[in-house]
């Protein structure tokens, strides 16, 4: 009963063409969005916010950068932590240059840096897919991570090599530095992570998602009905770069407070890809999915014990994890590709015949 769609005719193709057909998804949508607006802010504690609720936003909006790319054009990249180390140092240096505008705007700004970035790496894709597209990729996530390092003026010749992150306002609130709250933090990343989505969706429901997607299932196929290839590809690399950047940008200056080159390594790359694969490839919905399984995962492996009275390491934490995550991409790859999503999808068939068999 909870997903019966009877009586809910469409009468137009907008309404049949609609991202949430059913009256139930909208609803549970704007419940959702009440609770992350509204109930967490006001419930949750500094904890809440700041350990978990921040970095899962931004992992999300990274995942989603690398879903665009990966999951949607078919384009396998091992790039995203140095993508989003572009961002984080753009916003930097930007801040630093100007620090009469508005930090917001440079951590939005920061994307198109990314997006520049992610062209350039991407132009090998014309050429090369699969396996040497990933080395290529892999390859440019080796050389930025050396420029985080190697060159000096990324991080203003400070003496800790790292992204010390000032305080800016926000009609007179503090959203970044050590006074912000992370009450406010948490706001402010909510609100792009929304916007963002919105526009990714709207993305992947058009005209450049379609083409995505056609180079996605065959390129050739593809070129023969008169899709550019080579723009479509590097679009997608831009676009994904972009999200990427943002979402680094967020991870220096609106979690840490301060960032280092060990922050974009190729360690975060593989845990974005890892959340690409278990929420779910060319799905928007399965990128919050990966996201939170991903990040959520060591933090309920590090407190659940202590309701039951056991104790448990953090270096068991760790490797615990490790299998979990090792064992489900496995799984996810060789039983379901499409990940948590698909299974969240399989869940709502049922619900529409329920209590009728499947």
């Amino acid at each position: 009963m909870f997903y019966r769609e009877a009586g809910q005719y469409k009468t137009s193709y907008a309404a049949d063409q609609a991202i949430f057909p059913v009256l139930q998804d909208r609803l549970g949508l704007i419940a959702i969005l009440i609770v992350a607006f509204v109930v967490i802010p006001l419930t949750g504690n500094e904890f809440l916010l700041q350990a978990v609720m921040i970095p899962f936003l931004v992992f999300t909006l990274a995942t989603i950068g690398l879903n665009l790319l990966t999951g949607y054009t078919g384009l396998l990249s091992l790039g995203t932590g140095a993508f989003m180390g572009v961002g984080a140092y753009a916003c930097y240096k930007l801040a630093t240059i100007f620090p009469q505008v508005n930090l917001l705007v440079w951590v939005v700004a920061s994307g198109f840096f990314a997006a520049g970035v992610g062209v350039l790496f991407g132009l090998p894709s014309l050429r090369i897919k699969g396996f040497y597209l990933a080395v290529a990729t892999l390859a440019a996530q080796f050389f930025l991570s050396w420029c985080f390092i190697r060159i000096p003026w990324l991080y203003n010749y400070n003496i800790s090599a790292s992204i010390e992150v000032p305080t800016r306002t926000l009609f007179g609130i503090p959203v970044t530095g050590p006074t912000a709250a992370p009450v406010t933090r948490y706001l402010v990343v909510l609100s792009i992570v929304v916007v963002m989505t919105w526009l990714a969706s709207n993305l992947v429901h058009g005209r450049i998602g379609r083409m995505w997607m056609a180079v996605r299932d065959m390129d050739i196929a593809a070129e023969l009905i008169g899709i550019k290839l080579y723009r479509t590809k590097l679009l997608a690399f831009a676009v994904s770069s972009f999200y990427c950047g943002v979402a680094g940008a967020m991870l220096a200056f609106l979690w840490l407070g301060a960032a280092e080159s060990e922050s974009f390594n190729i360690n975060q790359s593989f845990l974005v890809l890892f959340m690409v694969i278990i929420g779910g490839l060319g799905s928007l919905t399965g990128s919050f999915f990966g996201a939170l399984f991903i990040w959520g995962l060591p933090i309920v492996l590090r407190n659940a014990p202590g309701a039951f009275g056991l104790s448990i390491t953090a270096a068991t934490v760790e490797h615990i994890t490790f299998m979990v995550v090792g064992a489900l991409i496995v799984f996810f790859l060789i039983v379901e590709p499409n990940g948590l999503a698909r299974l969240w999808q399989i869940g709502k068939q049922k619900l529409r015949v329920w209590p009728f068999p499947y």
